[in-house]
């Protein structure tokens, strides 16, 4: 069973990757759903606006930034902590 974030932030990817709900788990890696690099900004300002935080995300070296984008559940992980922190 998920929670309300964790379908908030796969509906988001979905989106962007043009998939079916059913097609992301948490295990999913970014390679796996082939987003690029216009895709993942766009998720980053989808995960932004839904749920009113700042991604330390840099759109130049995304293997650099704060935020893990390894999987679909190290962002989801990532969005909570961000959640928690605002408070």
């Amino acid at each position: 069973m998920t929670d309300d974030v964790s379908d908030r932030v796969i509906r988001i990817i979905a989106e962007q990757a043009m998939l079916d709900l059913d097609a992301i788990t948490p295990d999913t890696t970014l390679e796996e759903l082939a987003l690029d690099s216009l895709a993942l900004v766009e998720v980053i300002f989808g995960i932004e606006e839904a749920f009113d935080v700042n991604v330390p995300f840099n759109a130049n070296e995304p293997a650099a930034s704060e935020f893990a984008l390894a999987t679909v559940g190290k962002i989801i992980d990532g969005v909570k902590k961000l959640i928690a922190e605002k408070g």
